[in-house]
């Protein structure tokens, strides 16, 4: 699993880093070791960028986030 793919799956089951992500993602990006290309994909907040540089673009899904409490 690539660390952007971790990092996504971490931040919709882990209430306390989804928060920490909302308030400064850079830290929480930099914990990663995200490329450049990866961060700004992130930092776009643009689902499909999102999901074809994660290699989730086959994938079928919604432009939703469920978050974990």
């Amino acid at each position: 699993m690539s660390e952007l793919v971790k990092l996504l799956n971490d931040l919709g089951r882990d209430a306390p880093l989804a928060e920490a992500y909302a308030k400064d993602p850079d830290p929480v990006l930099a914990n990663y070791g995200l490329s450049d290309a990866e961060i700004k994909a992130m930092k776009s907040c643009e689902l499909d960028q999102i999901r074809k540089i994660s290699g989730l673009d086959e994938l079928h899904m919604t432009n939703s986030t469920i978050k974990s409490y």
